[in-house]
């Protein structure tokens, strides 16, 4: 038996071998081309057609099939989510960070230190109205801000009049008149959390503004002890008249609460 590729040979006789005239060379000749028809295009089989056409329809500018957009619910765009992690969210949490700092500052002697606690306090309440208002205008309102805004100013406020207190500037029951409803506030915002939240209302942000204002003219070194009184009484009140309105909306809140669900 012969190898592939070896010529055969005639076997002459015992012990001779005769080899066969070589073959003489052929030319190759290359072979045709196979031409194989295209299959017909399968109706929504995204098969990529030339520009300007579509098997059954309009122009289609010579795109393959779409991409389909994800599936939702039928007649409605998509949910419009806020991230916690929003502008809004981030000056809150950098009031609260900064509380330190200007406990820090207020207990370090000299007018200079002073000036800096008073700087860094007006700072930290400005950045309570700043994060209010950018989220209102660019729809960033969560409910962790709802929650975290309301904290971040009662941790300031408190530093503040505890700082002021023990240094002997501001009576001690005028610290705890405020300190007693901010807490009583926050602690009714739990309780109430798992049939809704409380924002803020327009009069806890006055009262948050008539706080401030009173606890810079404690800060400032030389401001008359009448004009310190009077916008600290002015503050007490409507600290203690938002208080109650607070428990009034809380029991409203959950009185609705429990309709809902025995109706």
């Amino acid at each position: 038996m012969t190898e592939r590729g070896e010529p055969p040979v005639d076997v002459a006789g015992p012990g001779e071998v005769t080899p066969e005239p070589a073959a003489p060379p052929v030319a190759a000749v290359p072979a045709a081309p196979v031409v194989t028809p295209a299959p017909a295009p399968q109706a929504g089989a995204g098969v990529h057609e030339e520009p300007g056409a579509t098997p059954d329809g309009p122009p289609d500018d010579g795109l393959t099939a779409p991409e389909q957009p994800s599936a939702g619910v039928a007649g409605e765009g998509p949910a419009h989510h806020v991230s916690t992690w929003n502008i809004a969210n981030v000056l809150t949490i950098a009031r609260l960070a900064i509380v330190p700092v200007f406990t820090v500052f207020l207990f370090v002697d000299g007018q200079v230190w002073r000036l800096a606690a008073l700087g860094v306090f007006l700072l930290a309440s400005l950045t309570d109205q700043l994060d209010g208002w950018l989220a209102r205008k660019y729809a960033l309102i969560t409910d962790f801000g709802k929650i975290a805004d309301p904290i971040a100013d009662k941790a300031l406020i408190g530093a503040a009049l505890l700082s002021l207190s023990y240094l002997g500037e501001i009576p001690w029951w005028v610290t705890l008149v405020i300190i007693a409803r901010e807490a009583g506030v926050t602690l009714l915002r739990f309780l109430v959390i798992r049939h809704g939240v409380i924002p803020a209302s327009y009069g806890g942000k006055v009262k948050t503004v008539l706080q401030i204002v009173a606890i810079a003219l404690y800060i400032v070194p030389g401001v008359p002890d009448l004009a310190r009184w009077a916008a600290m009484g002015l503050a007490l009140v409507v600290t203690v008249g938002t208080g109650a309105d607070y428990v009034v909306r809380a029991v409203r809140l959950r009185q609705v609460a429990r309709s809902a669900r025995t109706g």
